[in-house]
């Protein structure tokens, strides 16, 4: 069903925080090498969700032009902020541009105290904005709400940062147990300090995310990884009543969106005047504190 909206996303500038954002370098498909992916097609896919998106954006020459396409694009969109997994490209871009590139560390629980030091090592030299984790892609795998997780989020109550996990179906065909929504109510139980932030969706279950957010104060769900018109209904209405502190945008690019594509989409999405700021922007510096 349709939500009825009003005038669409504001067109003066509000300085959009995007927290799910890359470059195109060529070292990107090294992030992608899963070793969990069994089946023959996902290992001839550019990025293992591929078969998900229709155009990936190509990748550039060098990391220097890499850094300068995903500035300009930032530029060209009013993308003040963004959120980048910490990496050689991002560090020499955080280099640059300071007060532009801001860092998530994506973990593996199974390296125990010598991640929980790299990750304290990580922090202190760069100043992290959050910790994250995809669970369908560790080996073994392992939900946000596993023991092996706690330590971590323990550490991210600790520094001061938010925990992003992956919710929903993943995209890779890995199996969809770990990621399943209802694993997050166990870990707001016992962490009620934690900012606990879904990205990639939540589907099929995106009621009992909102469900889950309307019991949890400290839950957030960024847009991450969809189109904008495909942004779940459920979503969208919350956002519009009970949620607007708690809806974030995110895109993907150059994992799998342009940017060109994200914001044209945007203009149709059916948020309430009052919501825009937030979800572009103001919820964003509250819960990863930028």
């Amino acid at each position: 069903m349709s939500i009825v909206g009003t005038m669409g996303r504001p067109k003066d500038s509000l300085g959009v925080i995007d927290l799910m954002i890359g470059f195109p370098s060529p070292e990107r498909r090294s992030s992608y090498k899963f070793v969990g992916l069994k089946d023959d097609g996902s290992k001839d896919l550019e990025m293992p969700a591929g078969f998900l998106f229709g155009d990936v954006p190509e990748e550039t020459a060098s990391v220097d032009a890499a850094i300068a396409t995903t500035l300009s694009a930032m530029d060209d969109f009013d993308i003040e902020q963004g959120l980048f997994a910490l990496d050689d490209v991002a560090l020499a871009a955080r280099r640059l541009h300071p007060d532009r590139v801001r860092l998530i560390v994506n973990v593996d629980p199974h390296k125990g105290s010598a991640e929980i030091a790299r990750v304290r090592n990580l922090h202190a030299e760069h100043g992290l904005s959050a910790i994250g984790v995809f669970q369908a892609g560790l080996v073994p795998l392992r939900s946000i709400a596993d023991p092996v997780m706690y330590p971590f989020h323990g550490l991210a109550v600790e520094l001061g940062l938010p925990v992003v996990a992956n919710a929903g179906v993943p995209g890779p065909r890995f199996p969809m147990e770990v990621q399943h929504v209802r694993h997050v109510d166990e870990v707001c139980y016992d962490f009620p300090e934690l900012q606990l932030v879904m990205r990639h969706g939540a589907e099929p279950w995106q009621e009992l995310a909102v469900k889950l957010m309307l019991k949890w104060p400290n839950l957030s769900y960024m847009t991450s990884a969809f189109a904008p018109r495909y942004y779940p209904d459920e979503i969208i209405r919350f956002a519009n009543t009970r949620g607007g502190d708690q809806v974030m945008y995110a895109g993907y690019y150059p994992m799998g969106l342009e940017l060109s594509r994200i914001f044209a989409e945007l203009d149709d999405v059916d948020f309430h005047d009052h919501v825009w700021p937030k979800f572009l922007r103001t919820n964003a510096q509250r819960v990863f504190g930028l």
